[in-house]
């Protein structure tokens, strides 16, 4: 079977690490990849960016080929990000710079050329050139899978004019599935005869069933990278699709040299790294939202389960095939748009002293204190999302402004006595249709970056936590000041304790803010007292 086996882990593996894989790491992975029937390696990039550090896989030059053990039967493969080659620098140069020299002259085979479909034209100019110093070529087209069949026709009949010698299509989403792979390789086909290649992922757990899909419908050149190891979920699995091309081949395969690359290299990397699907990889994978999405909140411990399920829901309906890190910062906050709300407040907090119940072990370790004050004091309770550590009739109010939150939250809700304070008519019809017949106060919620406005019915904050809205609230309110329990905070280095430290100090710079103490311990920069002292003695 005329099938070219391309393994692309050092390329691919190579956006968790900066491409910095050390050399004994390599050597070892080229005598593996030669005993698993691996066909084509790609080594790494090729590029003339130079920002921040980058290891030697980001470049690939023949210096850095010329040191490593290469076995004389792997073709020797680098890719080139297409941008690089429709950018405004003429093409001629950029060329040049990246390869000085023909074939026969470096370690280079392939030269593979990943783009997106708006630069595909600008990039196949290219082809010729490369040709002419005879390297063999291939073209990586990114997100096809979300073009319509007369654009993935459009763009086969521009390729049949160029001596490609490999047409890929990447499952860039991770969204196909085995018949959609057969749709798109058959409207390639309608316009394009040559070599075609397929490179899949894994959000869906379909990057092999995908790849075996293709191999049935003709396709000759299939991709993988050890464990999967790639940008979010992975790809199809280099130690699978070994086992399966060789039985397709009706060869022998020695994987001991490859399982040995596991343990000893990419098996402690996954863990340290966390590549491969996932349930949060699933749902982009389902809804094609692109997966730097999930790896970037994945990477980034302010992002809660319900802020990821929030940004994916978010995503779905406004699209996130392209990835944006403003995009992902508005989805995180969901709520944009004009606020509304119908309940004022100053009706329940107006002149009253707040106790504001956290999540942290606080306020279970110190309970019996804290009941004894409310008994006491008789402040109005003030319980964020379904905190239960002490007892409810001591709760006053429950206060929730996350809709995925709400929504996993609604059954408990329902069964909570306190009435709920919450953004009501801003919430998905689906939340509103789960809380029943809650009782519900309708405060709006508007999220602006390092903002807090307090009008009579709505809010104005700089984030969509919780916090801020119940701050927001007492404020609005009018209430005489706010106490907090159970605000233990999080390590100095954790990005959650630094976004706690910046909406407090912001809340302070408003000029009306109130009077805001901690009665349990805190990390927290913050007026501290002891729920203890606050106790009469009787």
């Amino acid at each position: 079977m005329g099938l070219s086996f391309l393994d692309c882990t050092l390329r691919d593996g190579g956006y968790y690490n900066s491409w910095d894989f050390s050399p004994e790491l390599i050597n070892d992975y080229l005598i593996a990849m030669q005993a698993a029937g691996v066909d084509v390696v790609e080594l790494g990039l090729r590029s003339i960016q130079n920002n921040g550090f980058k290891g030697a896989c980001a470049y690939t030059t023949d210096e850095f080929l010329r040191s490593l053990n290469l076995p004389a039967d792997l073709i020797i493969g680098v890719m080139v990000n297409g941008s690089e080659l429709a950018s405004d620098k003429p093409q001629v140069d950029v060329l040049e710079a990246l390869f000085p020299v023909s074939a026969n002259e470096t370690p280079v085979d392939l030269v593979r050329i990943a783009c997106h479909v708006h630069e595909f034209e600008k990039a196949l100019e290219s082809v010729s050139w490369l040709k002419d110093k005879g390297y063999q070529v291939g073209f990586n087209l990114m997100q096809v899978a979300n073009c319509s069949e007369d654009e993935v026709k459009a763009l086969a009949r521009m390729a049949a004019d160029y001596p490609i010698d490999a047409l890929y299509f990447a499952d860039s989403m991770g969204s196909m599935t085995p018949d959609q792979t057969a749709e798109i390789i058959n409207w390639f086909r309608s316009e394009w005869t040559g070599p075609m290649g397929i490179h899949t992922h894994d959000n869906l757990g379909l990057g092999l069933s995908n790849s075996l899909r293709a191999i049935e419908e003709g396709v000759t050149w299939i991709d993988s990278t050890v464990t999967g190891m790639g940008r979010g979920p992975g790809n199809a699995l280099t130690e699978q699709l070994a086992i399966e091309i060789a039985s397709l081949r009706n060869q022998s395969a020695n994987f001991v040299p490859l399982m040995t690359l596991i343990r000893t290299h990419f098996g402690p990397m996954k863990t340290a790294y966390g590549w491969g699907t996932n349930p949060y990889y699933y749902l982009a994978g389902k809804y094609a939202i692109h997966p730097s999405y999930i790896q970037e909140m994945l990477s980034d411990s302010r992002y809660s389960e319900e802020d990821l399920l929030a940004v994916i829901e978010h995503l779905r309906v406004e699209g996130g095939k392209k990835f944006s890190l403003d995009t992902l910062e508005a989805a995180r906050h969901f709520y944009h748009g004009e606020p509304k709300g119908e309940w004022l407040p100053t009706s329940v907090f107006e002149g009253r002293d707040v106790l504001l119940l956290g999540t942290g072990p606080g306020v279970a370790q110190h309970r019996e204190a804290l009941e004894r004050y409310i008994r006491q004091e008789n402040p109005l309770v003030l319980a964020l999302n379904t905190q239960i550590s002490i007892s409810a009739n001591l709760i006053d109010l429950r206060v929730a402004c996350h809709p995925v939150r709400l929504l996993a939250d609604c059954e408990e809700h329902t069964k909570l006595p306190q009435p709920l304070i919450t953004p009501y008519s801003m919430l998905p019809k689906d939340v509103q249709q789960a809380l029943g017949n809650k009782e519900v106060l309708d405060f709006g919620i508007n999220v602006q970056v390092d903002t807090f406005e307090f009008a009579d019915s709505y809010c104005t904050i700089p984030n969509s936590l919780v916090v801020s809205y119940a701050l927001a609230l007492a404020t609005s309110g009018k209430a005489n000041q706010v106490m907090l329990a159970g605000f233990d905070g999080y390590g100095a280095d954790d990005p959650r304790s630094k976004e706690m430290q910046h909406l407090f100090r912001t809340y302070r710079n408003n000029p009306l803010a109130l009077q805001i103490e901690a009665i349990t311990a805190t990390r927290y920069n913050l007026k501290n007292k002891s729920v203890y002292a606050l106790q009469k003695n009787t």
